[in-house]
Order: C-alpha cells, then sequence, then structure tokens
C-alpha cells in the first residue's frame, strides 16, 4: 500500500498536465493543488511504512480518499475531463476509492500498530 501511493504521488510530478487536466473547475490554484496532493500521497506513503505513524497514516489516506472524490466525480460529468476513459470506467474508478478506503481500514488490523 505504502509503494502504491509513493508510486501515484510522484507521478503528479512526472505527468503534471494529466492532473490538471482533470482538475475540476471550480477549485482554485490547479497547479499548487496537483503539487500539494502529490507531497501528500507521498508522505503518506512513507508513513504508512512507519509504525509509529501507520494508524494516523491510514487516517489521512482514507481522507484524502474522500477528498479527492470531487475529482473523480468531475472526471465522470466532464467530457474534457475524462481523459478519454468510457463512463463505465470513470464509474468503476470512483467505486475503486471506496474499495481503496476498506483496504487502508483493513490494513490497520493487519499490520502491527502503535497506538
Amino acid at each position: 500500500m505504502a509503494v502504491m501511493y509513493i508510486v501515484a504521488g510522484i507521478f503528479h510530478f512526472v505527468k503534471p498536465k494529466a492532473y490538471l487536466r482533470i482538475m475540476p473547475r471550480y477549485l482554485p490554484k490547479h497547479k499548487l493543488l496537483v503539487f500539494l496532493s502529490g507531497v501528500v500521497e507521498i508522505i503518506l506513503g512513507v508513513t504508512l511504512s512507519v509504525p509509529e505513524f501507520t494508524a494516523v497514516a491510514i487516517y489521512g489516506v482514507i481522507l484524502m480518499l474522500l477528498a479527492f472524490m470531487p475529482v473523480h466525480i468531475y472526471m465522470l460529468l466532464e467530457k474534457k475531463a475524462n481523459l478519454g476513459f468510457p463512463k463505465w470506467l470513470l464509474i468503476l474508478r470512483i467505486a475503486l476509492q471506496f474499495g481503496l478506503m476498506y483496504w487502508a481500514w483493513y490494513y490497520m488490523s493487519i499490520v502491527p500498530v502503535m497506538n
């Protein structure tokens, strides 16, 4: 799980145009938000690997995934933001976010977490 979020965060810097394209118009400062979201993903990925911070990181991952939900909905509703993906795949992607939240929650029960 940690590697997945670190890699996802790195992609915010490697392919920023893709992330800028999916940013809802109503959000301000798209470049800053793409940068910050990449940094947050990397930090959460790293802290998932540190037992003293795993529990906090898991809650952070869940909150981050919830915060990203408007982007996924925007991709579904706005043709310019869908990156050419079919609607069914974008709907599946939204469902996947809930699966990732469950995985994070479940991760806390299988990985030793210092409370």
